[in-house]
């Protein structure tokens, strides 16, 4: 063993460039500046959000504890946002480990909070208790005024350095007690978007006011005229919640079962109505955080409600004794239902950190909701038979749909003969640079199988409209050809045995006509993806082709000025010589384009525009393709006559 330290000598390093100076330290909060994915996911549109959402949890904390009651969002004109809670306001005490105001400490210095403390907060919302500085360090400019014992304590920073040290400030009196915290996002950091979504905002306070009952939310948008005030606040929590995402269905009852209660100091709450649809909808939450991929509490959630559906269907013998026991699947069929927990140490794994990996969690679920729904079970007989009913029809469904279900996995030989004459695959078996264009009709098809980059781009023909699978059972969905063809090609699966690791493709591009049909068999395929394939929507895959209106050509050329819409072709031809006459050609499906024009114009990376699927706003999604896809048409009559007045130009 060679003694490094002897004669003060250092072992040689075997890479020049790599030693003791490449080591960097990175003081107070530049590592977020250096490093902000880390902190809040992106510097893209969900990061810039994520930055609301952070100082919104600290007003959430105050409610939790009991001190506040209302926590306003205000976007003001310059795009900065204001918030404001009306708790107990930060500490401004000097802090004992630093010897500098508590309040600055919470703004400067990552991990410093009340959530790391249990007397402080028996739980908390947020992934990681960073918030107040990491918004700090990511905005161009922060104020913050604490209002405690009838004073208002005052600092502000810039790019996460302190501007002003904390001082009392002489003026009016805003709040009895509480904190207002305003910042700028930085354009250094954010460089794709500063501006604030104003529909994502609300769509998330709504949530929270939902799943916090009493707790009364406010936005303010004062970028528009008239300014927009909304405010939220539900006593019946997720209960309400419940209700709302079954605005545009038919509940089997009217009322939702409501499960509340609290053991080993982890409250529970449970609230789910069964309807008359076939698609399920369950969402999960722990501290307020939306549990994309599930987890502990969801799974002692699923168990107790399909044992207890299961032991109701056989003690009434809705269920024989040779049958086959419900699935999970079976009993959900048609269900909404939100879990809410609030743990005092939750702990979170999965990809996204969005899946709840507490044991203990399962078990006070488990025995919290069945109690309460065995209860309603027994208490509501002819409810219960239709529930039970419900998922025996589910079940007999699954067993029809068995069959086809090996259709769908991929490379094998009902595969090929499943896709012979549709997919034309890409070369290339590295999904992430792997395309899959699903194009409407054979003649475009077979431009885009000729025009296409084939190491990279897969064309998947559909021919006209798929079934509409918001109305569908499963084993009627797996007996449409064109959607069979379409989860074999993704090779993912779907429902609940999809697997998003084995995507073909990262990129799915929707290229249909631009008229009514066109987006009809666009709502369609995005209803499918929605309900048997999400995971692909949550992670950005799903794509819509933009393909141009007008192609203009000059004289005999054969180069072309591409247009998107009349007032874009008004404009062009305005500045056009009278002499030669251009050609304009108006492109009613993509049919009319050869193969190198739709190279060109929808397929070149370099000149292509695509729409990526927003999955930012699921819960209003969900309660849209109810109404626009459903079987209730009174909500789609009433959207349509509400809407109307937006359309300008109608290509029938």
């Amino acid at each position: 063993m060679v003694d490094l330290k002897k004669n003060n000598q250092v072992a040689p390093s075997d890479n020049n460039s790599y030693g003791g100076s490449s080591i960097q330290i990175l003081e107070g909060l530049e590592a977020v500046r250096k490093r902000p994915g880390m902190y809040i996911g992106s510097t893209a549109s969900s990061g810039l959000h994520h930055l609301v959402w952070e100082i919104i949890d600290n007003g959430i904390d105050e409610a939790l504890a009991g001190f506040a009651h209302h926590v306003t969002l205000t976007i003001e004109k310059d795009n900065s946002i204001t918030i404001t809670d009306d708790g107990r306001g930060v500490p401004v005490e000097i802090q004992p480990k630093t010897g500098r105001p508590a309040m600055e400490a919470v703004f400067t210095i990552l991990h410093a909070g009340g959530k790391f403390d249990s007397k402080s907060y028996k739980v908390s919302g947020g992934l990681h208790g960073v918030g107040a500085s990491v918004v700090n360090a990511l905005s161009k400019e922060m104020d913050v005024r604490v209002y405690r014992d009838n004073k208002i304590y005052y600092m502000d920073f810039e790019r996460g350095h302190i501007k002003t040290e904390m001082k009392l400030l002489d003026e009016p009196m805003r709040l009895k007690r509480g904190t207002i915290v305003h910042f700028a996002p930085d354009p250094d950091i954010f460089r794709e978007t500063i501006v604030f979504d104003y529909r994502t905002l609300a769509s998330r306070i709504r949530e929270l006011a939902f799943l916090n009952k009493g707790l009364r939310l406010s936005t303010t948008d004062k970028r528009v005229d008239p300014v927009k005030n909304e405010s939220f606040m539900y006593e019946g929590g997720i209960a309400e919640y419940v209700k709302f995402l079954n605005k545009n269905k038919q509940p089997l009852f009217p009322e939702p079962v409501y499960v509340e209660g609290e053991e080993n100091g982890i409250q529970v709450e449970v609230a789910l109505q069964y309807t008359d649809a076939v698609a399920e909808t369950l969402m999960s939450f722990t501290n307020n955080i939306h549990t994309h991929e599930g987890g502990t509490h969801e799974t002692g959630f699923k168990m107790a409600l399909t044992r207890i559906i299961n032991d109701y269907a056989k003690k009434k013998g809705i269920l024989k004794d040779s049958d086959d026991p419900l699935s999970g699947e079976d009993v959900r069929e048609g269900i909404t239902a939100i879990v809410s927990i609030k743990h005092p140490d939750p702990q979170f794994e999965g990809q996204t950190k969005t899946k709840l990996g507490n044991t203990d969690a399962q078990q006070v679920v488990n025995h919290q909701f069945s109690t309460i729904f065995n209860r309603f079970m027994m208490e509501n007989p002819e409810t219960a038979r239709a529930i039970a009913n419900k998922g025996l029809i589910a079940s007999k469904a699954r067993a029809a749909a068995k069959k086809a279900r090996d259709l769908t996995r991929k490379k094998s030989g009902l595969e090929i003969s499943a896709l012979a004459g549709k997919l034309a695959d890409n070369t290339s078996r590295d999904p992430e640079i792997s395309e899959l264009f699903i194009v409407e009709g054979d003649s475009a098809g077979g431009s885009a199988k000729q025009g296409r980059s084939r190491l990279t781009q897969a064309i998947l023909p559909i021919r006209g409209k798929i079934l509409n699978v918001e109305k569908a059972t499963l084993d009627k969905v797996l007996a449409n050809e064109e959607i069979r063809s379409l989860f074999t090609a993704m090779g993912t699966g779907f429902g609940e045995e999809f697997d998003i690791s084995k995507a073909h493709y990262h990129k799915v591009i929707i290229m249909t006509d631009a008229d009514v049909d066109g987006a009809h068999i666009r709502t369609l395929l995005l209803t499918l993806f929605f309900r048997y394939m999400r995971p692909l929507i949550d992670a950005g895959y799903i794509y819509i082709a933009q393909p141009p209106l007008y192609g203009v050509a000059i004289g005999n050329s054969d180069q072309r000025v591409y247009l998107d819409s009349d007032e874009e072709l008004d404009q062009y031809t305005a500045t056009l010589p009278a002499s030669p006459k251009p050609r304009i050609q108006r492109y009613k499906g993509l049919g009319e384009m050869d193969a190198v024009q739709l190279w060109d114009t929808t397929m070149d990376p370099k000149h292509r525009r695509l729409l990526r699927v927003d999955p930012e706003y699921q819960p209003e999604v969900d309660t849209t393709f109810d109404m626009l896809m459903g079987d209730r048409v009174e909500p789609r009559r009433e959207f349509i006559e509400d809407n109307a007045q937006f359309v300008e130009d109608l290509d029938v």
